[in-house]
């Protein structure tokens, strides 16, 4: 339903090679994207990171290391701002302050929420995101889930070309870093090519 709502989201990519994209969401954090970063490269994968504001701010390091790593990264608000709870202006400038610290064509709304009005100005020419969204999400923000469980998120309905979520944080971190590398493993073992998002 909620695809028949945002037709100029991307949902996920093409379907016609062995690829999918890993993404990471609301980072950076100093300790759980080093470690995400190390597994990354364990596998020769690539992902893209869709960033806070305030967290590139606090970590400019860090940023710059998934950029030199060669992921990409995407805008994700300043604040990680609810699109439905959030009034149009004050939400529009929240990504406007995160794209002063984060060189991206790309938006994802934090919770997936936003609204048509908004990403009607997302993507004029004057801001010119692309709003990218999901196919699969691992579930690793939620502490009622297991590890094993996000493994199953993500090995259930993969296809080529999903779009996949985890998570950069404070909360995701038990969960990403015990699934995160049973999944590249899983990834690998099955030939797929981990690609980042390049629009």
């Amino acid at each position: 339903m909620l695809r028949q709502v945002y037709p100029r989201c991307i949902w996920h990519m093409p379907r016609n090679e062995k690829k999918v994209y890993l993404t990471f969401d609301d980072g950076p954090h100093p300790a759980v994207t080093p470690f995400i970063l190390e597994q990354l490269r364990r596998v020769r994968a690539k992902a893209t990171f869709f960033c806070l504001g305030k967290n590139v701010a606090a970590h400019p390091d860090l940023y710059t290391q998934i950029l030199r790593e060669g992921h990409s990264t995407g805008n994700h608000t300043y604040n990680h701002k609810n699109g439905w709870k959030t009034p149009d202006r004050e939400y529009l400038a929240d990504i406007v302050a995160a794209a002063k610290v984060i060189d991206s064509n790309l938006f994802r709304p934090p919770y997936g929420r936003i609204t048509p009005f908004q990403i009607r100005h997302l993507t004029d020419p004057v801001l010119n995101l692309h709003p990218i969204m999901w196919s699969i999400l691992s579930g690793d923000f939620d502490p009622a889930r297991s590890p094993e469980e996000c493994v199953e998120n993500v090995v259930k309905p993969l296809r080529n070309g999903s779009i996949i979520v985890f998570h950069d944080s404070e909360k995701a971190m038990p969960n990403v870093t015990a699934a995160l590398p049973r999944v590249l493993d899983f990834l690998t073992e099955r030939g797929y090519i981990m690609e980042k998002i390049c629009i």
